[in-house]
Order: structure tokens, then sequence, then C-alpha cells
């Protein structure tokens, strides 16, 4: 189990844009970006949303084949129902990936399982809406 460190890990690839697998004592771990949900482009039962591929692109450029620094949060479990880590996830010069992605428009927050950091979501996520970034300028 990984807990909170300032190690740094090694993001080998994106699945899509609020999961990433991250190189962890040699072995991949799926990691879930915690508080975020960006629009689907991989599950097999839904059609790729609008601004999918886009939110997934965004976070490609930003953390693959970078090292990022994994925090949990103390009112989530560990791990979700697909065994991924839940983390907030940080580049080495202290940008807080989860964030970006919602204040970019490329992300919503995520309140069905609201987190510490969910209200800060919310005013992100009016700041995108209100200019409309992202997803908010192309999709609706």
């Amino acid at each position: 189990k990984i807990e909170n460190d300032s190690k740094f890990y090694y993001v080998s690839s994106v699945t899509d844009g609020d999961t990433i697998k991250v190189v962890v004592d040699g072995k991949i771990e799926k990691v879930r970006l915690l508080g975020i949900d960006t629009p689907e482009t991989k599950d097999p039962r839904k059609p790729v949303q609008c601004f999918g591929q886009q939110a997934s692109d965004f976070t490609k450029a930003l953390v693959e084949g970078k090292y990022v620094r994994l925090e949990i949060d103390k009112s989530q479990g560990n791990r979700d129902k697909y065994n991924r880590l839940l983390r907030y996830v940080y580049l080495q010069d202290g940008t807080e990936v989860n964030a970006k992605l919602v204040e970019q428009g490329y992300a919503f927050a995520y309140l069905r399982y609201p987190v510490s950091q969910t209200e800060t979501y919310k005013q992100l996520q009016s700041n995108a809406q209100t200019n409309k970034l992202g997803l908010w300028s192309s999709c609706r």
C-alpha cells in the first residue's frame, strides 16, 4: 500500500483522462484521479463521450513519461472497486493534476464521491463553465 510520501513514480501510460498507470516497485499500478471525472473514452458500455478524447490527450501530455507524486485522501479508501489506487496526482513542480484538469475544462468535479478537495474543484469547475473552457465550450 502506498502511503503519502515524497516519492515520485514514473507514469508509464494514460488509460484515459482520469486514470493513469504508474510504476511502483517495478509493478504497474492503475491510479484513478480522485475527486474528478472526465468524459469516457474506454468504457465498453458507452460511446466515446463529448470531449473524452481531448481530456485523455491533455492528461497524456501532462503526465505520460513523467514522474508524479501520489497523495491519498483520508476520507477515501485506498482502492476503488476496480482495484485502482485512489489518489491526488502531483507533478514534480507541485502542480496538482486533478485540479488542473477541472480548471482547464477537461474534467468535472466528481460530486458523487465527495473528497477533501471537492469545494475547490466545484469552484474551479464554475470558473471553467463561466469562461467556457474545454468541454464547457463544445458539449451539451
